[in-house]
């Protein structure tokens, strides 16, 4: 360890020794002052720039990854003006005078570079605070090659060491298969978003097999460039059993719920019981199956709610898929009419109403059954079948009663109402007493 600080203290002073030589040479303090004046000048003109430029920007329309390349571009207008005029001033000085007298120049304008380059294109990534962090982290990396201190920031991170068993964890391989881990799990997630629409575009396998397929895909793919990122490095993997032994323990006891969910996402995926598009009910929640996640199944209700439950919940729990076979399903509507009534004219209206509105399936012909003969009323169940579930089943069965109460009133059908007669009888031998008696 004492080796290492030594040789860490040697690489600074010496590059401290390095600069304060060239600081004492007038050139290197004329280099100094040209790039402030250079900044200062290109910060107010690419002020002016860029307010006359973001106009025309705000006016494109439907291409928002351009539009964000552009938005971050206007940012660093003043960068690039002095990236321009660093340019200028050092192909004049290279062509009147010495190069060494404008190597410091040459510097900077090699860093600026590096910075607009690296911070423009890192807006591809969506996501601002890692946009920003890998920004940063490939640029430093330009300005160490730059600049000529690679190879001893390379050096100085290898000497910090750790040795693990019968290996040696140095900061250079951490941050190696940092980078590379990294690089590695976000080409597999690109790579498997990729492989998944297009999967999902595929007309020949069913939803379930679609979604099946792409979450294997993408499960994979992260798995395997983990595995090569790591491997690239020199990290060994079979040091991992312990800690994947230890994983093993917490998912037994600490993530049960977890590693349900998951399992039974799989078993229903693979046994094709629910899908998306598919209508159901699940306990007091009935909608429409969104999406299928890893952990949990979205379901859209009627009033536009979005239900995310637990995949262990269709599994252990029952599950009324209307769809599940086919998206016909029939529905029963009941009422009563009066005892006055003819019975076969009541049928007879009942399935013509019934066929009138829009969403009853006319193909399979509504029935029409006296169920029984009721207090004060002949009870009748109107039975028919629709084909669209997912688009409600209170608003179809509120049309067909519509449906039922204008055909009924149109041709004098009475629907009773039930009464009670309360008949209150007098004892004659009892005399009631006289408010008025002392």
């Amino acid at each position: 360890m004492e080796m290492q600080l030594r040789a860490i203290a040697d690489v600074v002073t010496g590059w401290i020794e390095g600069w304060l030589v060239h600081a004492t040479d007038p050139w290197f303090l004329f280099q100094v002052v040209a790039a402030a004046i250079l900044l200062a000048v290109a910060k107010l003109a690419g002020r002016r720039i860029e307010s006359a430029l973001e106009r025309r920007a705000r006016a494109i329309r439907g291409h928002p990854g351009l539009l964000r390349v552009l938005v971050a571009t206007l940012r660093r207008v003043d960068w690039i003006v002095f990236v321009v005029l660093m340019f200028l001033l050092v192909t004049v000085l290279r062509a009147t005078t010495w190069p060494s007298r404008s190597w410091l120049l040459s510097l900077l304008l090699w860093l600026a570079l590096a910075w607009v380059v690296v911070s423009i294109a890192s807006r591809v990534i969506r996501n601002r605070l890692a946009a920003r962090l890998v920004g940063w982290a490939v640029w430093i990396y330009a300005a160490l090659v730059i600049l000529g201190f690679d190879a001893r920031a390379a050096f100085l991170l290898d000497s910090l060491a750790l040795p693990v068993g019968q290996s040696r964890l140095s900061a250079l391989t951490l941050l190696k298969a940092a980078v590379l881990l990294t690089l590695a799990l976000w080409v597999a997630g690109a790579i498997g978003s990729y492989l998944d629409e297009r999967v999902q575009q595929s007309k020949d396998l069913t939803p379930s097999i679609r979604v099946l397929v792409g979450k294997v895909l993408k499960f994979g793919l992260v798995l395997t460039g983990g595995a090569i990122a790591l491997t690239s490095v020199g990290v060994d993997l079979t040091a991992f059993t312990v800690f994947s032994g230890a994983v093993g323990v917490g998912l037994g006891f600490g993530l049960q719920k977890v590693v349900s969910n998951f399992v039974s996402g799989i078993i229903m995926l693979t046994d094709k019981s629910i899908k998306p598009g598919d209508t159901i009910s699940v306990g007091e929640t009935f909608g429409w199956i969104r999406e299928l996640r890893a952990r949990f199944v979205s379901v859209v209700t009627r009033d536009g709610r979005e239900y995310l439950i637990p995949n262990e919940d269709f599994v252990t729990q029952r599950v009324i898929n209307w769809s599940f076979s086919d998206e016909l399903v029939r529905l029963d509507v009941a009422f009563g009419v009066s005892y006055d009534c003819d019975p076969h004219e009541v049928s007879a209206l009942a399935i013509e109403a019934a066929m009138g509105v829009g969403r009853v399936d006319v193909d399979r012909r509504p029935v029409c059954w006296l169920t029984g003969f009721g207090d004060s009323s002949l009870d009748f169940v109107l039975r028919f079948w629709i084909h669209d579930p997912q688009q409600g089943l209170t608003n179809v069965r509120g049309k067909v009663f519509l449906a039922l109460w204008d055909a009924f009133k149109a041709n004098g059908i009475k629907i009773p109402y039930p009464h009670r007669e309360v008949l209150v009888r007098r004892d004659p031998a009892r005399r009631l007493p006289d408010p008025f008696e002392d």
